[in-house]
């Protein structure tokens, strides 16, 4: 009888955890989907993927894959030193790096401005990216981090240049102060 007794309590048992599983699944399911949702809307507004990519679809920055047999890389030797704009406490604060400049060989206008594009265009490389650099003060460096202001300044390459060939601006040593 005890047997018996001991199966039928089990049984009840049972019964309600499976009770309690679904009422559990029908209920956290939905509202975990609106909160899937709501961080895909939060991502878009500010341009994040959450598969880990950039916005325009490139894996750490290289926006048409270009693979590293096709990369060709121009180096300014000397280290830059740009100014930024003033910020709110007056003072001159400096961004210092390496600039280096990434190129699509295979694309059509590396054979046009590529291959010598240091020798024969690096003071307007200079301008553009000390124009750039230039609109930010201090704080908005610091805000906006390395990456940010190398997409800044690939932006008004590229824009420079009427062309996506550059696909990526590196720094080096790089100092904000």
């Amino acid at each position: 009888m005890k047997k018996n007794m001991i199966s039928i309590i089990i049984m009840a048992l049972l019964v309600v955890n499976i009770a309690m599983t679904a009422i559990m699944m029908f209920s956290v399911i939905p509202a975990n989907k609106k909160s899937i949702a709501l961080v895909d809307q939060v991502a878009s507004a500010i341009k994040l993927d959450t598969a880990g990519t950039s916005p325009e679809g490139a894996v750490n920055g290289n926006s048409r894959g270009v693979s590293l047999a096709d990369t060709a890389t121009a180096t300014i030797e000397e280290q830059q030193t740009f100014q930024l704009k003033k910020g709110e406490d007056g003072d001159d604060h400096y961004v210092v790096c390496t600039v280096a400049i990434l190129m699509d060989s295979t694309a059509e206008d590396y054979a046009t401005y590529g291959a010598d594009i240091l020798e024969s265009r690096q003071s307007l490389i200079l301008n553009a990216l000390s124009e750039t650099i230039g609109q930010y003060t201090y704080e908005d460096v610091q805000a906006l981090g390395q990456s940010g202001l190398q997409d800044a300044c690939l932006e008004r390459l590229q824009e420079l240049f009427g062309s996506t060939f550059i696909y990526q601006v590196a720094f080096s040593g790089y100092i904000v102060q």
